[in-house]
């Protein structure tokens, strides 16, 4: 008898649901009985009470990060935080120098920040990644100048997967005195993350992509050497003047409770998400003409990126129905642009149209894995029936070569 439930959830890259610990604890600061003060409230006992369990999850994220609880100010996720982070560092230190450094391939919260800071006049340089998907220290080094402010670049790719060597750039940018920005939203719980040896100067935090509630995240900012930020939202001087506004402590204590289970589960976590990566590759990997998009070797357990070559993507979604997995990330892919991420590593066109992402978690189990294994098979067969660039290619024609003629 299988316990499959439909659709099957393959995206967790996107969000991932509430851990059932998470929302439990959060239950526990919403109603008249429970913990449901304002944590600025200090004249009494309903306020001290949620500011004693905002503080706790305040220590829990500081933990997964070996950081200094002080360096945690809370945000509504990490759009806010990338926001924060860089036209803060931008507007505080303009009078230094006007040059951002970030890459192709950001989240669009960093690239959309970075295309308003030129607007205001700033200038930016857009590093391109390797073919794996890679920004190496080596690009960064060469494209610092005198009047370079700071860096912006991710630490696990939102797409592909790949994890950037976050410990050899910081070590570039703290030599050249240039202050280091990290967006984290898709590493923490997969990644380990050391802010004692990692020489990172601020790091952007959500809580929904690690089993945690939407709508809440942190940004790191270092104390020592310490970091000055202008603030973008003005109101009551919360979280030491960097970002205002009541804090809401349901989902503060949701953040701080999936932060200590990463913290506590990672590696268990990691092991088992791997073993089903393996087998659903495994279980695609002898179909022709299929591409892993992005390095294998360093990138998350969860991640697999895949494009289907004669294939569009978006009918291979709707020929999924079962599944939920995306083509692109879940921030873009209401267009019909492909992926600018698989571009920027190389991949043409048609190839970038025919990916899926398929993001594993904490919930997969190995027999949703072999359904989906046996239904994309399926799809692309039966899709690939219909394509005449299929015929054309199974019977030896170059693609590349023909010259199609305009209508």
């Amino acid at each position: 008898m299988s316990d499959l439930k439909f659709p099957i959830y393959l995206d967790y890259s996107s969000t991932s649901p509430c851990d059932p610990r998470v929302a439990a604890k959060m239950a526990e600061c919403l109603t008249l009985e429970a913990n449901f003060g304002n944590p600025a409230s200090r004249s009494h006992f309903f306020g001290w009470k949620a500011e004693e369990a905002v503080e706790t999850a305040r220590r829990e994220v500081a933990s997964l990060l070996n950081c200094d609880p002080r360096e945690v100010v809370w945000t509504s996720g990490a759009t806010e935080s990338d926001n924060l982070a860089i036209k803060g560092v931008a507007h505080f230190h303009s009078k230094k120098g006007k040059h951002i450094i970030t890459s192709m391939i950001e989240h669009k919260a960093v690239l959309d920040s970075c295309r308003q800071l030129e607007r205001e006049g700033f200038e930016l340089t857009y590093l391109e990644p390797s073919d794996t998907g890679v920004i190496t220290a080596d690009a960064v080094e060469k494209a610092i100048r005198p009047d370079t402010i700071l860096v912006s670049l991710m630490h696990v790719n939102n797409e592909i997967g790949v994890i950037n060597d976050i410990e050899s750039i910081g070590k570039v940018t703290r030599e050249n005195k240039v202050l280091f920005h990290v967006d984290a939203a898709q590493s923490t719980g997969k990644v380990v993350i050391d802010l004692e040896t990692m020489q990172v100067d601020l790091m952007s935090l959500t809580a929904h992509k690690t089993y945690g509630p939407k709508g809440i995240g942190a940004l790191f900012v270092r104390r020592k050497p310490r970091v000055r930020i202008v603030p973008q939202i003005h109101g009551g001087g919360h979280e030491r003047g960097m970002r205002s506004g009541t804090l809401p402590t349901h989902q503060i204590v949701g953040m701080g409770e999936a932060f200590r289970l990463a913290h506590e589960e990672m590696e268990a976590d990691n092991r088992r998400i791997l073993s089903l990566r393996t087998r659903l590759l495994s279980g695609l990997e002898d179909m022709e003409e299929v591409y892993v998009n992005g390095a294998l070797d360093a990138r998350v357990a969860a991640n697999l990126n895949i494009s289907f070559n004669f294939v569009e993507g978006e009918s291979l979604m709707m020929a999924l129905r079962d599944l939920a997995v995306s083509s692109g990330s879940a921030c873009t892919s209401a267009s019909l642009e492909p992926s600018y991420v698989l571009r920027a590593i190389g991949r043409n066109d048609e190839l970038a149209h025919s990916s899926l992402r398929i993001t594993i978690g904490r919930f997969t189990t190995e027999e949703e894995i072999d359904y989906a294994v046996g239904k994309i098979r399926e799809a692309v067969g039966k899709l690939r029936e219909l394509s005449p660039l299929w015929d054309m290619y199974k019977d030896g024609v170059d693609l590349d070569q023909v010259q199609w003629a305009a209508h």
